[in-house]
């Protein structure tokens, strides 16, 4: 048996009907770099790097709890992307400058982060999180 991971990275695909508004939003403004790119006559793809994968599963009372922390009710469909950024304020500000919807401003949680939501382009919806301090269980983003 092998120590190597079965899986090597995760990828989130996210289909856009504006390719080059969300291109500009998550590599621009997010700021997620450009790792690859590809352009054909059947359709452009751009594979951006977003620092370390995890992939978070939440049973419904969790997602429910977690969405009444951010915003104060149930607003999340099954899907969220989040992102941990240096300053969840500041980022909140520059990605509804850009044309995200704030649903909700940086709010401190109980895992002791400052998390916002935001509607993205590409229908989702995004939290972002600012880790407060080194200790303690931080994983319900």
């Amino acid at each position: 048996m092998s120590d190597e991971p079965a899986v090597r990275e995760l990828r989130l695909v996210v289909t856009a009907a504006d390719y080059d508004a969300a291109l500009h939003f998550y590599r621009d403004v997010l700021g997620l770099t450009e790792r690859e790119a590809f352009n054909s006559p059947d359709g452009r793809v751009t594979i951006l790097e977003a620092g370390r994968a995890t992939l978070e599963l939440a049973d419904p009372r969790q997602a429910d709890f977690i969405d009444e922390v951010e915003v104060g009710r149930r607003v999340a469909g099954h899907l969220r992307v989040a992102f941990q950024v240096d300053d969840s304020t500041a980022t909140t500000a520059r990605l509804a400058a850009a044309g995200a919807e704030v649903i909700a401003e940086p709010t401190r949680t109980p895992w002791n982060s400052l998390n916002s939501r935001l509607e993205a382009p590409g229908d989702l919806q995004l939290t972002l999180f600012t880790e407060l301090d080194d200790g303690g269980d931080t994983d319900a983003s």
